[in-house]
């Protein structure tokens, strides 16, 4: 059975900094694209960032310079560092793992930039 499960979200003031955490199993983590997306209230779900299986990276405009994706192949678990968080940050988190056309996700974890 395959499990993502995400980690580390929660309330943070604007500027403050959260890691996000997805530890994965049922997969050979390391042939998986492993990405975070996010998904506010009324909006669709976009893509933060993601990493390949060769630590390749790639981030949306919005979230460069602040964001950091990264993995850890010995524990199946990738991160995602947020710093200098901002208001429109808010959202839920998902975790996605990807291998050619198989994608798994995980449950997502809230996290709320605000004052």
């Amino acid at each position: 059975q395959v499990q993502l499960v995400e980690s580390g979200g929660g309330l943070v003031q604007p500027g403050g900094s959260l890691r996000l955490s997805c530890a994965a199993s049922g997969i050979i983590f390391g042939i998986y694209a492993m990405a975070w997306y996010r998904q506010a209230p009324g909006k669709q779900r976009e893509l933060v960032a993601s990493i390949t299986s060769t630590v390749g990276t790639n981030y949306a405009d919005s979230v460069k310079g602040r964001f950091t994706i990264s993995r850890d192949n010995a524990k199946d678990t990738v991160y995602l560092q947020m710093n200098s968080l901002k208001p429109e940050d808010t959202a839920v988190y998902y975790c996605n793992a990807e291998y050619r056309r198989i994608r798994y996700w995980g449950q997502g974890t809230q996290v709320t930039v605000s004052s």
